[in-house]
């Protein structure tokens, strides 16, 4: 699972440089950064932050969307805000089945950049929160998918994606130990040779995708605990908020991340 992401203007212009097109990223920093939520250094998908994405139609140019997925089928609001919650996340086992996803999964294919996400580890009826990034500090590539939603009331068009999480590797398997799941989750990370492919629109990705899981294994994280993200300790959409904070119950239990 993956509802808490870092993310800012700069890790997300990280695939619009490659271009080296500058003209590109100043339009990019003064047209399109105001319409997001950015810097988010915390941001709970239940919020349904704006951010940028870049989509199969434009590898470089990044497009404005909100996280939770609305299917291009959904056709009044209440339908909209129902869906909403449940697809922040998007299983890579099941987006070709499930009716949220499938035509996404097929045809809408997209990259967002984070600079990491959190994770909750339980410990003796108590949760301890992670923050996860990867180990050259380089922005994260999240697998994703999106949709264009046309607003029936006033016939906005309206962008929004859901991360696609996989099975979690051996450091999230220790992390993400919530006992009222089956197996420990984690989005799916592409790395760099890998985020085309991601991309591509071949009509017979499904067969692809198994060798992306196959091969997709290069990306080094590491983990530190934080601050609390939830209740009366909660220090909110600051910048401190991922910096390490140590629980002694945790270290003293021999739980070293």
């Amino acid at each position: 699972m993956c509802y808490d992401v870092k993310t800012s203007l700069e890790a997300q212009l990280k695939r619009a440089k490659r271009n080296q097109d500058l003209k590109a990223i100043e339009e990019i920093v003064e047209k399109l950064g105001p319409l997001t939520d950015l810097p988010l250094h915390h941001a709970s998908g239940f919020s349904h932050p704006e951010v940028l994405i870049y989509t199969n139609q434009d590898r470089f140019y990044p497009i404005v969307a909100t996280w939770g997925l609305i299917p291009h089928w959904v056709n009044n609001v209440d339908q909209q805000k129902k869906i909403w919650n449940s697809t922040l996340n998007a299983r890579v086992e099941t987006i070709f089945e499930k009716p949220a996803f499938r035509d996404a999964a097929n045809e809408k294919r997209c990259i967002l950049y984070v600079d990491g996400f959190y994770e909750h580890h339980h410990f003796k009826n108590n949760t301890y929160p992670f923050f996860i990034h990867r180990k050259s500090n380089e922005p994260i590539a999240l697998a994703a998918l999106w949709s264009e939603w046309i607003h029936p009331e006033h016939g906005g068009t309206i962008h929004s994606f859901s991360i696609v999480t996989t099975v979690g590797n051996g450091m999230m398997a220790k992390i993400h130990n919530n006992p009222k799941l089956k197996e420990p989750r984690m989005p799916l990370i592409l790395s760099d040779d890998l985020e085309e492919q991601w991309l591509s629109s071949h009509s017979d990705f499904e067969k692809e995708l198994k060798e992306l899981l196959n091969r997709n294994d290069k990306v080094e994280l590491e983990a530190h605990t934080v601050g609390k993200l939830r209740g009366k300790n909660y220090a909110g959409n600051t910048a401190s908020i991922a910096d390490e904070v140590k629980y002694m119950e945790l270290e003293t239990n021999g739980l070293d991340f």
